[in-house]
């Protein structure tokens, strides 16, 4: 009985969608250009992709999105660390 119950809201959250549009959230930011996207509505998840167009978040972007925010904050640690022994000499 729950899954019919959730299948009909999420139907219905479709039908939003489509007929109003979606209303994406910002739920991660990967770097400074780089964000995900939830929809309060459908659940539906977007990212940017290298030409800064949102794309739909599928397992292989999940994985690049995750390697450039490791890549993206050891880079900003290191400037951070760079920027403090610059200052106290």
């Amino acid at each position: 009985m729950k899954t019919s119950t959730s299948s009909q809201t999420n139907s219905v959250s479709k039908l939003y969608c489509s007929i109003f549009g979606h209303q994406y959230d910002v739920t991660k930011l990967v770097t400074k250009h780089v964000k995900e996207y939830t929809c309060k509505c459908c659940k539906k998840q977007l990212t940017t992709n290298s030409n800064g167009n949102l794309t739909e978040l599928t397992p292989t972007f999940q994985e690049i999105n995750s390697i450039l925010e490791y890549i993206h904050s050891k880079r900003m640690s290191r400037l951070k660390q760079k920027m403090y022994t610059t200052t106290a000499a």
